[in-house]
Parts: structure tokens; sequence; C-alpha cells
């Protein structure tokens, strides 16, 4: 006969399909699938031949043999064929009776190749035999039950560790079987108890000691049964350890262990195919057992620093017998999961790998948190910019390089001017977001190899890699200009001014620490002289922060030492030159210093918020000494001082209540001066503290007006009574133009608003006659007198009797 192309129609399908004419069992033709199936020969080489030649079943032989006497219905089977290269394959093999097209009876013979799925069913049975081998050898007793408790099996050792009497072994009673096991424990109502938990539980798993009234002891491990992710009932092994005769029996639970396992498992053949995974590993792969069956393992896993990771592994294999690290496992949903892998060999007498078991779990989380905890660990939680670790490790590797290299650096340490008042006033909610701002402007003006570092509060440090002081200088004028720009939040325009102090490697410092201490230090020098700017450090700056501090310490102790004392300079009416009022003004004659200017001592109580309490002390002073004043025939109107920080004070309103009622003054001889900056924050609860305080009877004054700030609103909605002008713009009178027109703007405003007026640093009869000229109200100054003690007050007291 001859040669045939494949059947068109034929060759549509997967299968290996050959048609067999039935009066000859020839076979007339085949598709591109059989001939592959036969070992990729030609369709000329099986065409004509006999389909016996490749019969090698009895079965087959059988069926074909039947063909003569009468055609039979048809066969499905599993069964072998021999392909001409002698190679016997197995095979899914249906026959089904057919029509040729000129009407002649015919076979079509369909064929799967089943040899892979068989070797593996091989393996796999292999496996599970050596797995039910160990279990029935194993010297553990194993009792399986439901969840409900009802006993599903046993084995023999059970029965011997537990003594089990025949009868039980032979019947099934569940019921006599548990009140056995209960009263054979020493402490049978911990027994139950603890059964009791694991009932509830059904995923618990455990490991406990049970002592028998036989004298052994045994050890007790609890591992939930699994199907598909679900307990469905408990595994109890039970091993003697009275004399240790079980040394192996972790080995052989393997079978239920796998099973029930949290982790991902597998097992691998000796060529790393995959024949067994359990549930947990069908879930975290998010492919069932079908799909994963037969794959090679190492496919599942892939490392992207590592192309060669299963090479990694077998060279590890071969020296120590496991590998394990974190790889990535490829999902179903194409993404890649972080696991943490380990992989045994296992190998036989003669060394050869047999098979390899593989556990894996997510590391997702792990991950997830470890990356939380570094981001926790090394940057600032509102900001997101480096801590002071972070930076600490950089500028500990910078100065190594800068060691080796004989190169500099620079540390700036940075403070927001006045940044309490934006927490004070507008919320601590609101300065949060202005911080996050203010690192972004700094941020833009660095280059990448430099680094920001948020300390705390409104303290940043920066770190400048490789700058000379000339370099330092520029980075510093450009972060001082970007602050300088406006801010925006909330529909609201402010601006922020910024401090900064700088400290250079190596001149200034070997470590990070005494470089931001030097920097810092640098930083409150700017503090001290105005604010705004910046200054490289200098080592005359520890001393002037040393004679700080010990100012500080001074200044504390005089307070509780009674050193403070009051002078009072005397308010004269400009038209009648009637004394009118005395502004208490405080002293400080120190034993060592002598005396100490209150431009010394007081910006340094305002830095430190001890203000508060020197300003308690000169209220409480000032109002005793109006008292005996009063008491003395001469009332007089006291003025006290009242600082920010002081006013500020939850409960300040009711101090000056309370310290006007235990005195027994009139309110209406207390006038407190108050600065503009106090009136311009929150201005809600100001006006509401005013309002308290007028409400009292206490007179209020503006001090040190038109220095401060540029709003004006505040004095037609404030019950303020009186402007005090600052005798820095009465110092130029008469000659100065611009003083006198400020002056005139601010009279005649006052004039309008209903205000008295007071000017402040009168010293010459010229300063007196022009302010008079110009419809100012009052006066004080070295012209009439200087602060003086009380008893020199006297003689001005004199002109009131």
């Amino acid at each position: 006969m001859s040669a045939q192309p494949p059947v068109p129609s034929l060759d549509g399908l997967l299968e290996a399909v050959w048609l067999v004419e039935a009066e000859g069992l020839t076979v007339c033709a085949v598709n591109a699938a059989a001939c592959q199936l036969m070992g990729g020969v030609p369709a000329a080489s099986l065409l004509g031949h006999l389909v016996t030649d490749w019969a090698v079943s009895p079965e087959d032989m059988v069926f074909w043999s039947g063909v003569a006497g009468g055609a039979p219905d048809g066969l499905w089977s599993q069964s072998l064929i021999r392909r001409p290269d002698g190679e016997v394959l197995s095979v899914e093999r249906r026959i089904s009776p057919t029509t040729l097209a000129d009407g002649r009876a015919a076979f079509l013979v369909a064929v799967l190749d089943r040899s892979r799925e068989q070797q593996a069913a091989n393996e796999l049975e292999q496996l599970v035999a050596e797995l039910r081998a160990t279990l029935d050898s194993t010297a553990d007793g194993i009792l399986v039950c439901s969840l409900r408790g009802d006993v599903r099996a046993f084995n023999r050792r059970f029965a011997q560790i537990w003594d089990l009497p025949d009868t039980l072994q032979t019947r099934r009673d569940d019921t006599a079987l548990h009140a056995h096991l209960a009263h054979s424990v020493v402490d049978t109502g911990a027994y139950q108890a603890r059964l009791e938990v694991l009932t509830g539980m059904p995923e618990m798993q455990g490991t406990d000691t049970l002592l028998l009234r036989n004298g052994r002891v045994l050890e007790r491990v609890s591992i939930p049964q699994l199907s598909r992710g679900r307990p469905v009932g408990r595994v109890y092994s039970f091993r003697d350890v009275t004399d240790q005769m079980a040394a192996e029996a972790g080995l052989k639970l393997a079978a239920k262990v796998f099973e029930c396992s949290l982790d991902a498992a597998f097992i691998a053949s000796a060529d790393e195919l995959l024949v067994a995974v359990n549930p947990a590993c069908e879930r975290l792969a998010q492919q069932a057992a079908g799909r994963l069956l037969g794959r090679v393992a190492g496919s599942l896993f892939t490392d992207p620093h590592n192309d060669q990771l299963l090479d990694t592994i077998r060279a590890h294999w071969r020296r120590h017998g496991f590998w394990e690290g974190e790889v990535w496992l490829r999902r179903e949903d194409g993404e890649a999961c972080p696991v943490q892998l380990s992989w045994v060999v296992l190998r036989d007498e003669q060394d050869q790998v047999r098979q390899s078991i593989g556990f894996f779990r997510d590391l997702t989380e792990q991950r997830a948190a470890r990356h939380r905890i570094e981001q926790l660990a090394y940057s600032d939680v509102l900001t997101g910019l480096p801590n002071r670790l972070l930076l600490s490790q950089r500028v500990d590797f910078a100065l190594q390089m800068a060691r080796r290299q004989a190169t500099s650096f620079a540390i700036l340490f940075l403070d927001l001017d006045r940044f309490k008042n934006i927490n004070d006033s507008l919320g601590h909610q609101f300065g949060d977001r202005v911080l996050v701002q203010v690192a972004g402007r700094i941020r833009s003006c660095l280059r990448d190899v430099d680094t920001l570092c948020r300390l705390g509060g409104d303290e940043f440090v920066v770190y400048l890699h490789g700058v000379d002081a000339e370099g330092a200088e520029l980075v510093v004028g450009r972060i001082l200009q970007e602050l300088t720009r406006p801010f925006l939040q909330d529909d609201m325009n402010f601006s922020i001014g910024c401090s900064i102090g700088v400290a250079m490697y190596p001149q200034d410092g070997s470590t990070l620490d005494e470089l931001i201490k030097q920097a810092d230090t640098a930083m409150y020098e700017v503090k001290a002289t105005g604010r705004g700017h910046f200054r490289f450090y200098r080592p005359q700056m520890n001393v002037d922060v040393l004679s700080r501090m010990k100012l500080e310490t001074a200044m504390r102790q005089a307070l509780e030492q009674g050193k403070f004392r009051l002078h009072y300079q005397p308010q004269l009416n400009l038209l009648s030159g009637r004394l009118i009022g005395a502004e208490a003004l405080i002293r400080w004659i120190d034993e060592e210093r002598g005396p100490v200017s209150p431009g010394q001592f007081i910006p340094l109580a305002e830095e430190s918020g001890f203000i508060v309490q020197i300003g308690a002390w000169v209220l409480a002073e000032a109002v005793r000494q109006a008292v005996c004043w009063q008491q003395a025939g001469t009332p007089m109107l006291v003025s006290v001082n009242v600082s920010a920080l002081q006013f500020r004070q939850p409960d300040f309103v009711q101090r000056v209540a309370q310290t006007l009622s235990e005195a027994g003054l009139p309110a209406e001889l207390l006038e407190l001066e108050l600065t503009e900056s106090i009136l311009v924050q929150d201005a809600d609860e100001v006006l509401q503290r005013l309002q308290a305080l007028s409400s009292l009877g206490v007179h209020l004054a503006i001090d040190d007006f038109g220095t401060g700030y540029s709003s004006l609103a505040y004095l037609k909605k404030f019950p303020i009574d009186k402007l005090k002008i600052d005798q820095s713009f009465v110092r130029g009178l008469p000659e100065d133009e611009s003083d006198t027109a400020i002056v005139v703007a601010m009279i005649s405003m006052a004039r309008a608003l209903k205000l008295s007026v007071i000017a402040e640093g009168v010293e010459t009869e010229a300063q007196r006659a022009t302010l008079q000229r110009l419809g100012c109200d009052e006066y004080q100054g070295f012209l009439c007198s200087p602060g003086v003690p009380p008893d020199k007050f006297a003689h001005f007291l004199q002109a009131l009797r």
C-alpha cells in the first residue's frame, strides 16, 4: 500500500489517533500526534502495519482477536504500547468502531501518553508506601479522633503503652476507651481539662507530659488533622519517654505532620519533580496540587539577586545536605511572594539523592513589619526625615572617609524662631503641618549627598558633605532665604524665622556629638543676638554659654534668697507736672557681679521660662508697696510690666485677682503694661482675658508701642486704656523729623480711640516740651528721675499730701 499523508481531519486532535481497517487490522490513516507518540517516525512507516504490531498487553491481543469473530462495541482502558524503537509507553487508550468513506468497517484508536503521570504515580505510591511503613513501625502510640472525640484509629503501640484490655482492642467502644485513658493518668482532672481546651481550639497544637498510674511517663503531642486547610480531627501521638526508647519518633509522624503543617511543604523526587504538596503549599502558591505535581520544584522560586539559584542550592546540598534562605515564590496571580525556604535533601546508603523535602513560609507581613520597624528606627515619624540614629551612621562613615582623604564637612544646627508661638496660638496640629513644610523647604536647598535630620520639636541638623566654610555659608544663605518666603496654610499667610549655628570638621570637633554641640552653641549665640541669621562656632562661645548658665543659676538663687528689689520711676502729667503714677522696675545686685542690668538677665529669664516666677514676684511686691502707700494716705497707681509668657499662663487672671484680694489693694491702683506681641496671639483668648482684667478694674496699657506688629486692629477691639510711646521714638525729638512724625501719628490715633498717651525715656527739656506741644498726656524718664527705691520715692509723694 502506498504511503498516505495524515488525515487532515485527524490532525486537529491533540490525541494520537490511528484509523484501523476492521478486515485486516491494518493502519490506514494516522495523525501527526500519533507519529510524535511513536517516536517522531514518519506516517509512511506506520501505514499498512498491523495494529497488533504495537500491542503489548494480553487484553489488547484478546480484543483484536475478537474482531474477526464479530466487531465488538469498543474498548477503553489503561494500556501499554510498544513504539518502533522498542520503548514501551503507558497510555490511556480508547477504541471505537467507525465506518470509512467507502463503507468499510474500521476502528478509531485514540491514545493519550500517560507515561509521565504513571511515573509520578509510581513515585508517589512508593512515597506513600514508605510513609505507611514508617507509621506502621513507629514506636509511638497513635490515636486519631474526630473533632467530637470519636475514635477513628489507633495503633498497636498505643494499645501497649496504655495497657488497653483485649475487649477495647477488638470491639468499638469509644466511651469505654476514653474512660480507660482518663483512669490511667495520675491527674485525671488536668487530663480532662486539657482535652476540653483542645476540643474548644481545633487548630491548636501542643505538647505535654502525662504521668500514668503504672509509673510510665508519656510525652503527648497533639496536632489538628486538616482537610483542605480546615481542622477535621485531631491526632495524638504518645511516646514512652520513661526509658527514652523512641529517639526517631518525630520522623515516624512525618505523614501527619506533612498534611497538618501550617508551613507550606513539598516533597520532590530525585530529579526534583514535585510528587507531593501539602494544603498550606497549595494556599500559598495559589495553585491546586494537580497543577503543581510534576513540575520542577525549583521553578516555584526565584532570586532576583542570584540567576543561578538552583545551582547554588545543589552546591550547598553537596556540602551540608540542606539549604535555607529568603527567596521569592512565583504565585498563580503573577505576583511574587517573599518566603523563607528550607530545603533538605535525602540520600540513600550509596549517597545518591533519593528525594528532597522543602518547607517555606510567607514573609510578607514579617518584611512589612521589619520595614516599618526600620522606618521607625531610622526616620522621624512626622516629617519622614532621617532621625539621629540614621544621621549618626551616615556621619560616622563620612568621618572615616574625611580622615583618610583629609577633607572637611559641616554640621548645621537649625532652630525655628518663636515657633512656640505658632503651637500655642494655632495648635500643635497646625504646627506639625508647618514643620513638614519647613522640612521640605530646607531639603530643597540641599544636595542628594547631604542629610537633613529632625532632632525633635523645631530643631533640625544638617550634614553638608565635603564642604568648606565658604560652601557651608552658601548653603546656609539659601536656607535662610528660602524660609523667609511667606508660608501659606489654611488660607493664612505667615513668616518663620530661623537661627542657624555652623560647626566645621575637623577644627570644631572629631565626632558627631561634638560637632552638634558646637553648632548648637553657635545657634544659641544667634538667638542671643537677635535671631534670624547664622554664626560659625568659635571657642569663645562655650565661655559665653557657661557664663549664661552661671547667670541663670544665680538668677534663680537670687529669687529664692530675696535678692531682687523693686525701684519705682515716677510718671508725671505733662501739663501740670503732677505725679500720677509709678512704674515698678526690677533691680538685682549680685554679691559677685555687682549690679546686673535687667537687659542682661530678663532676656535670659524669658528664654528659660523663669520669667513667669519673676513676674509673679514683681506683681506681688508692687501690689504690696502700693498698699503701703495707700495706707500712708498717698494712694498711687503702680504700673507693672507683664511678659508674654506670663500673660499666656492659663491662671494669669486668677493670680492677678488673688494678689489684689490678698493684699487688699483696689484694682484701679494697678496698671498692667502689655507688649504688642501678646495682643496678636490667639485674639479671641486674649480678648477674653483682657475683658476679665478690665472687669476687675485693672488699667491696661500697651508698652513699647510701635516696635512690635504692624496690625492695629486690636486697638479698637481690646479694652486698652493707655499707649506708651517707646523711648526709641522719643530719643530723636525734636530734631529727627521721622521720629516727630511717628509720635504725632501715635498721639493722633490715640486721641481718635480715646486713649491716653505716655512717653518713656524723656531725658531733656526739649523732648518734654515737644511732647507737650504735640499733645502727649504723660511722661517718665531721667529728666524727672530714674527708678529709685521706695524710701527715696517718698519726696515725690509729699506733693500728694
